[in-house]
């Protein structure tokens, strides 16, 4: 009998990938996979968690921050 090979969900896609940059072309296939891949989660609730008590200067005291190495990111 002859032995079925299954592709992996990682091979499958990254040959979707190579699909749609061959025919669309890199820029709109990157444009594809953003608009596709939207994210999960209530971006509402963790904005809030995340932002609790600051103002838009602390905000962008801390994006300077992080630019200039000088504030850890959120793996570190």
């Amino acid at each position: 009998m002859a032995e079925i090979k299954m592709d992996s969900d990682q091979e499958i896609l990254r040959e979707a990938e190579e699909v749609l940059r061959v025919h669309l072309g890199p820029a709109k296939a990157t444009r594809f996979w953003i608009a596709w891949s939207g994210g999960t989660g209530d971006y509402v609730q963790m904005k809030e968690t995340l932002f609790k008590g600051g103002t838009v200067n602390s905000l962008y005291e801390r994006i300077q921050g992080l630019k200039s190495g000088t504030e850890p990111g959120p793996a570190e």
